[in-house]
């Protein structure tokens, strides 16, 4: 997704305020690949891609990481 602005990475926090859903639920889902992935920020912290998040709350029932890999 090109939108000319930077994307943001938002925090665990961020991610289940913005989607509702529980952290093991997240963690649930970025396993089956129906989330996606971290991306590592540092040694001991991640995050998510604004984009990405973003993406899954479009279509969240059909969302595969399989199909979104090269964005």
């Amino acid at each position: 997704m090109q939108t000319g602005t930077p994307d943001r990475i938002l925090r665990l926090g961020a991610v289940l305020n913005r989607t509702g859903l529980t952290r093991s639920t997240l963690y649930r889902k970025i396993h089956t690949g129906t989330f996606p992935k971290q991306v590592r920020i540092a040694t001991r912290c991640t995050g998510w891609r604004e984009s990405a998040v973003s993406d899954w709350m479009r279509d969240p029932l059909c969302y595969s990481v399989d199909d979104h890999a090269g964005d």
